[in-house]
Order: C-alpha cells, then sequence, then structure tokens
C-alpha cells in the first residue's frame, strides 16, 4: 500500500439464536403463613425515617458542622431508639464540613425504623462534650420523612 491509501479490515461474526421452549403450565408457589409473618415482621422493622435538618444561616465566618455516629431518634412513647444510618451532606464525627456564610445548611439523616405505634420522637445527639443537637417531639406522619430546624444543646 502507497503511502496515502488507508487498510480497512471488516471482521464478521456469527448471530447465535437460542430457542427456548417454556411450559404451558406456571405453578404459583405456595409460601407458609408463618413465614409470611416474619417478613411481614421484617419489613416493618426494616423500615427507614428521614430526616432532612436545617442548621440556620449564621453571621460568623468560619462555622463548622459534623454529626456524631451517637445520634438517635428517641420514641416518647417508649424506650425505643432508632440508631443512624446513613447521613448525607455532613460529615461523621471526627471530621468537619464548613458551613456557608449567612446560608441555611441542610444535611439529611437517615435512622432506622421507629415502632408502628409512635406519635412523637426527639432527635438527639448524644456527646460527649456541650452543643449536641436536639429537636423536641417531632409529631410522627404516614411517610416517615421529617423537615426539621436544628438547634444546639439540650
Amino acid at each position: 500500500m502507497g503511502d496515502n491509501q488507508l487498510s480497512l479490515q471488516i471482521t464478521y461474526y456469527p448471530l447465535l439464536i437460542i430457542k427456548i421452549k417454556m411450559s404451558d403450565t406456571l405453578v404459583k408457589p405456595v409460601i407458609v403463613k408463618e413465614l409470611l409473618e416474619s417478613l411481614q415482621a421484617k419489613i416493618e422493622e426494616e423500615q427507614q425515617v428521614i430526616v432532612h435538618c436545617c442548621f440556620p444561616a449564621s453571621p460568623f465566618l468560619g462555622n463548622l458542622i459534623r454529626i456524631w455516629n451517637t445520634t438517635y431518634l428517641y420514641d416518647n412513647q417508649s424506650e425505643h431508639k432508632s440508631r443512624l444510618i446513613h447521613a448525607e451532606n455532613i460529615t461523621i464525627y471526627p471530621n468537619w464540613t464548613p458551613v456557608p456564610f449567612m446560608r441555611d445548611f441542610w444535611f439529611t439523616l437517615v435512622f432506622s425504623g421507629l415502632p408502628k405505634d409512635c406519635k412523637s420522637f426527639d432527635l438527639k445527639e448524644v456527646i460527649p462534650e456541650e452543643g449536641g443537637f436536639f429537636v423536641e417531639s417531632i409529631k410522627r406522619n404516614s411517610s416517615d420523612i421529617y423537615r426539621v430546624k436544628i438547634s444546639e444543646s439540650y
């Protein structure tokens, strides 16, 4: 080939078609009642609670924020506490997240499920120093998704 010519190579691959014969009869599985009840209990147990949190705008420069893994939702009608599963847009202790100057700062916390009969709960950050977050008596709703304004200390 000369300097001005291009080489073109075409490769053909065979097409393989597989034909599968399906049975005319589909059998519906039977699941024992006890197993279904057990699964339903697990589903209810694994439900999650989502809390969108607003840390209000501050006139101070250099604010930092973080959340501790020891943040819980406390059911006001029982001894139950839901544990923190995930935090979005905020760092977990010991790391810090800078807060924008004079702008509300939003972050999201995901907790394990609350009991079915829970009517209200508190969000409480249990930490070995001052300044833990606390939101009191959050009224339970059917979606288990909440928007709260964070305040410090309890």
